[in-house]
Protein backbone atom coordinates (compact mmCIF):
# COMPACT_ATOMS: atom_id res chain seq x y z
CA UNK A 1 0.00 0.00 0.00
CA UNK A 2 1.36 3.58 -0.76
CA UNK A 3 1.93 5.91 1.84
CA UNK A 4 1.50 9.52 2.00
CA UNK A 5 4.46 12.05 1.91
CA UNK A 6 5.92 12.39 5.36
CA UNK A 7 4.16 9.88 7.44
CA UNK A 8 4.99 10.81 10.57
CA UNK A 9 3.79 14.12 10.09
CA UNK A 10 0.78 13.47 8.31
CA UNK A 11 -0.20 11.47 11.67
CA UNK A 12 0.56 14.30 13.76
CA UNK A 13 -1.66 16.48 11.53
CA UNK A 14 -4.41 14.19 11.91
CA UNK A 15 -4.49 13.62 15.10
CA UNK A 16 -4.34 17.00 16.02
CA UNK A 17 -7.19 17.65 13.39
CA UNK A 18 -9.50 15.16 12.91
CA UNK A 19 -11.48 12.28 15.09
CA UNK A 20 -10.36 9.51 13.34
CA UNK A 21 -9.36 6.47 15.22
CA UNK A 22 -5.34 5.43 16.33
CA UNK A 23 -6.28 2.35 13.88
CA UNK A 24 -7.31 4.47 11.26
CA UNK A 25 -4.53 6.90 11.38
CA UNK A 26 -1.72 3.88 11.91
CA UNK A 27 -3.62 2.30 8.44
CA UNK A 28 -2.85 5.22 6.67
CA UNK A 29 0.13 6.00 7.57
CA UNK A 30 1.65 2.55 7.90
CA UNK A 31 2.79 3.00 11.27
CA UNK A 32 1.79 0.87 14.56
CA UNK A 33 -1.59 1.85 16.67
CA UNK A 34 0.98 2.25 19.55
CA UNK A 35 3.21 5.18 18.12
CA UNK A 36 -0.16 7.25 17.04
CA UNK A 37 -1.60 6.70 20.62
CA UNK A 38 2.61 8.11 21.90
CA UNK A 39 2.28 11.13 19.09
CA UNK A 40 -1.09 11.86 21.20
CA UNK A 41 0.11 11.25 24.46
CA UNK A 42 3.07 13.69 23.22
CA UNK A 43 5.64 11.27 24.02
CA UNK A 44 6.53 10.97 19.98
CA UNK A 45 7.49 13.35 17.78
CA UNK A 46 6.94 16.49 19.98
CA UNK A 47 9.13 18.85 17.61
CA UNK A 48 7.52 17.80 14.39
CA UNK A 49 4.93 20.22 12.62
CA UNK A 50 2.21 18.39 11.35
CA UNK A 51 1.48 18.48 7.79
CA UNK A 52 -1.96 18.22 5.99
CA UNK A 53 -2.79 15.62 3.73
CA UNK A 54 -5.50 17.89 2.00
CA UNK A 55 -3.37 20.64 1.27
CA UNK A 56 -0.67 18.62 -0.47
CA UNK A 57 -4.13 16.56 -2.46
CA UNK A 58 -3.00 13.03 -0.52
CA UNK A 59 -6.30 13.10 0.81
CA UNK A 60 -9.83 14.72 -0.10
CA UNK A 61 -12.54 16.29 2.63
CA UNK A 62 -15.00 13.72 1.23
CA UNK A 63 -12.73 11.05 2.03
CA UNK A 64 -12.19 12.45 5.48
CA UNK A 65 -15.48 12.95 6.12
CA UNK A 66 -16.56 9.69 5.19
CA UNK A 67 -13.66 7.69 7.85
CA UNK A 68 -14.21 10.14 10.56
CA UNK A 69 -18.56 8.66 10.36
CA UNK A 70 -17.53 4.96 10.44
CA UNK A 71 -14.63 3.57 12.46
CA UNK A 72 -13.93 0.59 10.56
CA UNK A 73 -13.36 2.34 7.25
CA UNK A 74 -10.23 2.98 5.88
CA UNK A 75 -8.52 6.09 4.69
CA UNK A 76 -8.06 5.78 0.65
CA UNK A 77 -4.69 7.59 -0.56
CA UNK A 78 -5.71 10.33 -3.34
CA UNK A 79 -3.80 9.85 -6.77
CA UNK A 80 -2.75 12.87 -7.94
CA UNK A 81 -1.81 14.11 -11.49
CA UNK A 82 1.48 14.82 -11.20
CA UNK A 83 3.65 12.41 -12.91
CA UNK A 84 5.61 9.55 -10.90
CA UNK A 85 9.29 10.29 -10.76
CA UNK A 86 11.27 7.55 -12.59
CA UNK A 87 14.32 6.17 -11.18
CA UNK A 88 17.20 6.67 -13.39
CA UNK A 89 19.29 4.12 -14.89
CA UNK A 90 22.34 3.38 -13.04
CA UNK A 91 25.23 4.27 -15.49
CA UNK A 92 28.76 3.46 -15.67
CA UNK A 93 30.84 4.00 -12.77
CA UNK A 94 32.63 7.09 -12.29
CA UNK A 95 36.27 7.70 -12.09
CA UNK A 96 38.52 10.76 -10.47
CA UNK A 97 40.33 12.80 -12.90
CA UNK A 98 43.46 12.46 -10.84
CA UNK A 99 42.40 7.98 -10.64
CA UNK A 100 41.95 7.92 -14.25
CA UNK A 101 45.48 7.64 -15.35
CA UNK A 102 45.91 4.74 -12.99
CA UNK A 103 43.37 2.62 -15.02
CA UNK A 104 45.15 0.78 -17.52
CA UNK A 105 47.25 -0.64 -14.76
CA UNK A 106 44.41 -1.54 -12.81
CA UNK A 107 42.93 -3.21 -16.20
CA UNK A 108 46.09 -4.97 -16.91
CA UNK A 109 46.30 -6.72 -13.01
CA UNK A 110 42.92 -7.78 -13.45
CA UNK A 111 43.67 -9.36 -16.98
CA UNK A 112 47.11 -11.37 -15.41
CA UNK A 113 45.77 -12.22 -12.13
CA UNK A 114 41.95 -12.91 -12.95
CA UNK A 115 41.48 -14.34 -16.90
CA UNK A 116 37.92 -15.68 -15.82
CA UNK A 117 36.71 -12.14 -16.04
CA UNK A 118 34.60 -11.35 -18.98
CA UNK A 119 35.41 -7.63 -20.72
CA UNK A 120 31.55 -6.15 -19.70
CA UNK A 121 32.64 -7.45 -15.92
CA UNK A 122 35.68 -5.16 -15.91
CA UNK A 123 33.70 -2.44 -17.78
CA UNK A 124 31.17 -2.40 -15.04
CA UNK A 125 34.09 -2.92 -12.43
CA UNK A 126 36.56 -0.24 -13.22
CA UNK A 127 33.90 2.27 -15.66
CA UNK A 128 36.32 1.40 -18.91
CA UNK A 129 35.21 0.34 -22.37
CA UNK A 130 36.42 -3.24 -24.50
CA UNK A 131 38.60 -0.98 -27.03
CA UNK A 132 40.62 0.00 -24.04
CA UNK A 133 40.52 -3.51 -22.60
CA UNK A 134 41.15 -5.10 -25.92
CA UNK A 135 44.09 -2.73 -26.42
CA UNK A 136 45.98 -3.45 -23.31
CA UNK A 137 44.97 -7.36 -23.99
CA UNK A 138 47.04 -6.95 -27.28
CA UNK A 139 49.64 -4.57 -26.08
CA UNK A 140 48.44 -2.03 -28.70
CA UNK A 141 47.43 0.42 -26.35
CA UNK A 142 49.03 3.93 -26.84
CA UNK A 143 50.74 3.84 -23.49
CA UNK A 144 51.31 -0.02 -23.81
CA UNK A 145 55.23 0.46 -22.66
CA UNK A 146 53.89 1.96 -19.64
CA UNK A 147 51.25 0.12 -18.25
CA UNK A 148 52.52 -1.86 -15.44
CA UNK A 149 50.05 -4.64 -13.71
CA UNK A 150 49.07 -2.90 -10.36
CA UNK A 151 46.03 -3.77 -8.19
CA UNK A 152 43.02 -1.84 -8.39
CA UNK A 153 41.64 -1.97 -5.20
CA UNK A 154 45.18 -0.11 -3.49
CA UNK A 155 44.43 2.24 -6.50
CA UNK A 156 40.94 3.11 -5.29
CA UNK A 157 39.29 2.16 -8.52
CA UNK A 158 36.97 -0.30 -7.22
CA UNK A 159 36.01 -2.08 -4.07
CA UNK A 160 37.33 -5.05 -2.66
CA UNK A 161 33.68 -6.40 -2.15
CA UNK A 162 32.51 -5.80 -5.53
CA UNK A 163 36.00 -7.49 -7.18
CA UNK A 164 35.23 -10.32 -5.25
CA UNK A 165 31.84 -10.53 -6.50
CA UNK A 166 32.89 -9.84 -9.66
CA UNK A 167 35.34 -12.88 -9.34
CA UNK A 168 32.70 -15.39 -7.86
CA UNK A 169 30.09 -14.78 -10.26
CA UNK A 170 33.12 -15.05 -13.04
CA UNK A 171 34.64 -18.34 -11.36
CA UNK A 172 30.72 -19.63 -11.31
CA UNK A 173 29.62 -19.46 -14.84
CA UNK A 174 33.56 -21.10 -15.93
CA UNK A 175 32.67 -24.23 -13.71
CA UNK A 176 29.39 -24.80 -15.40
CA UNK A 177 30.52 -24.10 -18.62
CA UNK A 178 32.88 -26.88 -17.77
CA UNK A 179 36.38 -24.41 -18.37
CA UNK A 180 39.06 -25.17 -15.37
CA UNK A 181 39.97 -22.17 -13.62
CA UNK A 182 43.31 -21.86 -11.83
CA UNK A 183 43.68 -19.68 -8.67
CA UNK A 184 46.06 -16.86 -9.27
CA UNK A 185 49.01 -16.66 -6.77
CA UNK A 186 48.43 -13.98 -4.02
CA UNK A 187 49.84 -10.62 -5.34
CA UNK A 188 51.09 -8.66 -1.93
CA UNK A 189 48.54 -5.54 -1.64
CA UNK A 190 51.34 -3.21 -1.12
CA UNK A 191 53.39 -4.02 -3.97
CA UNK A 192 52.88 -3.89 -8.12
CA UNK A 193 52.39 -7.63 -9.92
CA UNK A 194 55.47 -8.87 -10.81
CA UNK A 195 57.75 -7.46 -8.74
CA UNK A 196 60.81 -9.18 -7.05
CA UNK A 197 61.18 -9.48 -3.34
CA UNK A 198 63.94 -10.37 -0.93
CA UNK A 199 67.37 -9.24 -0.30
CA UNK A 200 68.48 -11.36 -3.76
CA UNK A 201 66.65 -8.35 -5.28
CA UNK A 202 68.76 -5.40 -4.99
CA UNK A 203 71.85 -7.93 -6.10
CA UNK A 204 73.09 -6.61 -9.49
CA UNK A 205 73.30 -9.53 -12.23
CA UNK A 206 76.82 -9.24 -12.37
CA UNK A 207 77.60 -9.90 -8.94
CA UNK A 208 78.45 -13.44 -7.22
CA UNK A 209 79.07 -14.25 -3.46
CA UNK A 210 82.06 -15.96 -2.38
CA UNK A 211 81.53 -19.07 -0.66
CA UNK A 212 83.89 -19.24 2.10
CA UNK A 213 83.77 -15.52 2.61
CA UNK A 214 80.93 -14.80 1.99
CA UNK A 215 82.12 -11.42 0.13
CA UNK A 216 80.37 -9.57 -3.12
CA UNK A 217 82.84 -10.16 -5.81
CA UNK A 218 82.31 -8.16 -8.95
CA UNK A 219 82.60 -9.95 -12.58
CA UNK A 220 83.22 -7.77 -15.44
CA UNK A 221 82.38 -9.80 -19.14
CA UNK A 222 82.20 -13.40 -16.78
CA UNK A 223 85.66 -13.04 -15.64
CA UNK A 224 85.62 -13.53 -11.67
CA UNK A 225 87.83 -10.78 -10.04
CA UNK A 226 91.03 -11.36 -7.78
CA UNK A 227 90.32 -12.18 -4.33
CA UNK A 228 91.80 -11.01 -1.28
CA UNK A 229 94.70 -14.17 -1.01
CA UNK A 230 95.48 -13.37 -4.71
CA UNK A 231 96.35 -9.59 -4.25
CA UNK A 232 98.55 -9.74 -1.32
CA UNK A 233 100.76 -12.63 -3.24
CA UNK A 234 101.24 -9.51 -5.90
CA UNK A 235 101.82 -6.93 -3.54
CA UNK A 236 104.88 -9.42 -2.37
CA UNK A 237 106.43 -9.92 -5.35
CA UNK A 238 106.35 -6.48 -6.22
CA UNK A 239 107.92 -5.47 -2.64
CA UNK A 240 110.46 -8.15 -3.48
CA UNK A 241 111.45 -7.08 -6.94
CA UNK A 242 111.54 -2.69 -5.98
CA UNK A 243 113.87 -3.48 -2.85
CA UNK A 244 116.03 -6.15 -5.82
CA UNK A 245 116.68 -3.11 -8.10
CA UNK A 246 117.64 -0.75 -5.85
CA UNK A 247 121.36 0.12 -5.32
CA UNK A 248 122.46 -1.45 -2.01
CA UNK A 249 124.06 1.06 0.25
CA UNK A 250 128.04 1.49 0.57
CA UNK A 251 129.76 -0.41 3.50
CA UNK A 252 132.15 1.15 5.81
CA UNK A 253 133.14 3.90 3.15
CA UNK A 254 135.88 6.22 4.77
CA UNK A 255 135.00 9.77 4.15
CA UNK A 256 138.58 10.70 4.04
CA UNK A 257 138.82 8.06 0.84
CA UNK A 258 136.41 10.37 -1.44
CA UNK A 259 138.63 13.58 -0.48
CA UNK A 260 141.39 14.39 -3.15
CA UNK A 261 144.95 14.21 -1.70
CA UNK A 262 146.37 17.12 -0.59
CA UNK A 263 149.91 17.95 -3.20
CA UNK A 264 153.02 18.46 -0.99
CA UNK A 265 154.43 22.24 -0.87
CA UNK A 266 157.07 21.84 -2.93
CA UNK A 267 154.68 20.73 -5.93
CA UNK A 268 152.58 24.23 -5.47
Amino acid sequence: MALPLMPKATAVWLVENTALTFEQIAAFCGMHELEVQAIADGEVAVGITGLDPLANGQLSQAELDRCQKDPDARLRLHRGDNPVPQSRQKGARYTPVSKRHDRPDGIAWLIKNHPELSDAQICKLLGTTKPTIQGIRDRTHWNAPNIKPRNPVILGLCSEADMEKAIVIARGRAQRAGVVVEAADPVDAGSDAGSDSGPEAGMDAGTEVAPDAGIEVETVAGVPAETDDETETETETETETAETAAPAPAEHEDPDAQMPATPPDDQR
